[in-house]
């Protein structure tokens, strides 16, 4: 890879001599702006406006204009004298967490190669001192006419550079949150989490630019004359209320259906309620608690009716009594008739039982 800038890393009174090499790349398609009407290349001509004449990039210097409107030119040597110690130096200041950067100030990524066989050793305590540590290196370089603030880390076995934004650069959040109050309650944080956890993680490696391959095949498609244009189906916009509870189950369930972790049972139950909260509405589904087979008994007026059970317990213990006497009595009791009459039966075979007895 071509290096775009030479010089050392300063590291106390260790000095690296360094290539500065772009750690990115832009795979962006460009467009060139033509001629509607005959396809012609438009481009821009650098013109002076004082005499009109077009000038060459040979001619073209650099210059700070006043208040006033006047220029004072600048050249690059009064630039090379100007008394930095950073203008071919990536001075290093300190080490921190690497959670202390904000990513907000990330910018521009380089790789910083060794430059030269001597450069090897003290490159290589850096970066072994750098993986040690668990930190970052904050430091200052000048790039393009302009000092910098730059953070070191260790990616594989090569120090990589990240260009920073100085803190004043960053620009406060303010008027950016929403403006109203919401509440948020715990069960819609709990579909939230269990549709992260569905999600899950995602193989940085196989992400690529579907915009990109879409345009890519048009421009092909063009070439060879046979595109025909076809209209993207697209989602209706906004406007409609929807359930989030709902939103966010269905979302639950889609996931793991694409993972092949739901049933087909599960997943119809549930696409009925998040497509009736879809409307503005949605009935919770009532379950039977696990190892009952029968409902709940009812109310009335508040309290649970018990004469029905208090005569299932009377009978049961009469039947009770009798089976210690040896006899077996398989009539039960239908009426309030037949409870009567079970009951002096049992008081006529008590009877005996007290006079052998005595």
């Amino acid at each position: 890879m071509r290096s775009i800038w030479n010089g050392a890393i300063s590291f106390g009174l260790v000095s690296i001599p360094i290539k500065l090499v772009n750690a990115t790349e832009s795979h962006s398609i460009s467009f060139r702006q033509i001629h509607l009407d005959d396809g012609g290349r438009i481009r821009y001509r650098k013109v002076c406006e004082l005499d009109g004449e077009e000038v060459p990039s040979a001619e073209i210097g650099k210059g700070y204009e006043e208040a006033d409107g006047s220029v004072i030119p600048i050249t690059d040597e009064d630039l090379a004298q100007l008394p930095l110690a950073t203008a071919k130096t990536i001075e290093i200041m300190s080490f921190v967490p690497a959670d202390e950067i904000d990513p907000l100030q990330m910018d521009a990524a380089y790789y910083l190669a060794a430059n030269g066989a001597t450069a090897a050793k003290p490159y290589t305590l850096l970066r072994e001192a750098l993986k040690r540590s668990r930190k970052v290196a904050i430091a200052k370089y000048a790039l393009r006419g302009r000092e910098r603030l730059g953070m070191l880390r260790v990616v594989d076995d090569v120090i990589a550079m990240h260009g920073l934004l100085w803190p004043d650069e960053i620009r406060a959040p303010e008027g950016v949150a929403p403006e109203v109050t919401v509440s948020v309650r715990e069960a819609e944080l709990d579909l939230a989490d269990a549709l992260m956890a569905t999600l899950g993680e995602v193989d940085m490696a196989s992400l690529h630019d579907d915009y990109r391959d879409a345009v890519e095949a048009m421009i092909a498609a063009k070439a060879g004359g046979g595109f025909e244009p076809v209209e993207a189906e697209r989602e209706p916009a906004g406007g409609q209320v929807i359930d989030l509870m709902a939103a966010l189950e269905k979302s639950v369930r889609a996931a793991k259906a694409s993972r092949g972790e739901v049933d087909a049972g599960a997943a119809d139950a549930g696409a009925g309620a998040a497509d009736a909260g879809a409307g503005g509405e949605v009935t919770p589904l009532r379950r039977k608690a696990r190892g009952t087979g029968a409902a709940a008994p009812k109310t009335v007026g508040g309290k649970k009716s018990t004469a029905a059970s208090a005569k299932k317990a009377s009978a049961s213990a009469a039947t009770k009594k009798k089976s210690t006497t040896g006899k077996s009595s398989a009539t039960k009791s239908t009426s309030g008739a037949a409870a009567k009459k079970s009951g002096a039966a049992a008081k006529k075979a008590a009877t005996p039982r007290k006079r052998s007895s005595a």
